[in-house]
């Protein structure tokens, strides 16, 4: 996997596929059975070489952020710190007026940036970051998010971000390396997850629809009951995405030129903005415009139609996670 400075490659997968072992074995925290791992030309393992944790520049911010509660926060960026002005790296990262405070008086954002601050300090050649924004709550991940991307690229070093977010993917890297059960399925950017998910773990990872069943030619007899049309005929067991936003709600099958259409219950309405996401009993998910929303009285516990049309419908080889 080749990694450009300030442009933060992020890694994402289902639960257990490796990302967080990943980050480990280039750490030298998990020893590979096979394989190398280099960075900026010299070799870190593989070869005969093996150089220990302690030699290997990596600043790595963990998933609880690992900070001393008995320390102070510039006695714990100070810890490991690589001849470094330690005041500069706080004035840096914006928490300069924090020094003296220990972590359990610190919010989930400010306790990040400590943790990044102890990270750069140690005056990396890489950043490693394992699920950075996880602790955080709604209502500051969105602005913390904006500002570790802001810091990751003036930093100038290369990063890998492991994350379970596709928001998060999106606002932090340009580019998303896909991992399940430890290959790469796909390394693309978010635009082209979104556009050309190459599995159905992309496709529910970047927002689309993958609904299971048994292609038989332009039919697909779907495991949850019903048959849903596709433009390209197809054999065997696959799955069919459809993107939220290709899928229309009514109350009743419309008389248009979509083949397909499940009949379900409205199970949850999320807002996002001007558009509203509607997620069906069935699974299904659809993104609206939230007038059509309004229109539509959408609520939980109402009966919808969602339809679409058989090219907006793409039957890729069924995931084995699911068998």
């Amino acid at each position: 996997m080749q990694l450009d400075a300030d442009r933060p490659v992020a890694i994402a997968g289902p639960s257990g596929a490796g990302k967080s072992t990943l980050l480990r074995l280039i750490a030298g925290l998990v020893t590979p059975a096979a394989g190398t791992v280099e960075c900026q030309g010299r070799r870190w393992f593989g070869g005969g070489v093996d150089l220990p944790v302690e030699r290997r520049p990596v600043g790595f911010v963990f998933q609880d952020y690992a900070l001393f509660p008995h320390m102070t926060v510039r006695a714990n960026v100070a810890y490991g710190a690589r001849g470094v002005d330690v005041d500069a790296v706080l004035g840096r990262i914006g928490i300069a007026h924090l020094a003296g405070a220990k972590p359990r008086l610190l919010s989930g954002g400010e306790r990040q940036r400590v943790a990044l601050a102890r990270a750069l300090a140690r005056r990396p050649e890489l950043l490693l970051l394992d699920e950075p924004l996880s602790a955080l709550d709604p209502a500051t991940r969105g602005a913390v998010a904006a500002e570790l991307a802001s810091t990751l690229r003036e930093s100038g070093l290369p990063a890998l971000v492991v994350t379970h977010s596709f928001e998060d993917a999106a606002s932090l890297a340009d580019r998303v390396v896909v991992i399940e059960r430890g290959v790469v399925t796909q390394d693309a950017s978010p635009a082209e997850l979104v556009a050309s998910p190459a599995t159905p773990f992309v496709a529910s990872f970047a927002g689309a629809n993958a609904l299971q069943g048994e292609a038989q030619g332009t039919r697909v007899l779907l495991d949850s009951g019903g048959e849903v049309r596709i433009a390209d005929p197809a054999a065997g067991r696959v799955s069919v995405l459809v993107a939220p936003w290709d899928i229309t709600l009514s109350r009743e099958v419309a008389d248009d030129s979509a083949l397909n259409h499940l009949h379900g219950s409205v199970a949850r309405v999320v807002p996002l903005g001007a558009r509203v996401r509607v997620v069906l009993d069935s699974g299904i998910t659809a993104e609206v415009t939230a007038e059509s929303a309004e229109r539509l009285a959408i609520r939980p516990g109402q009966p919808i139609v969602a339809s679409w049309k058989a090219t907006a419908s793409r039957a890729v080889g069924r995931d084995p996670a699911v068998d």
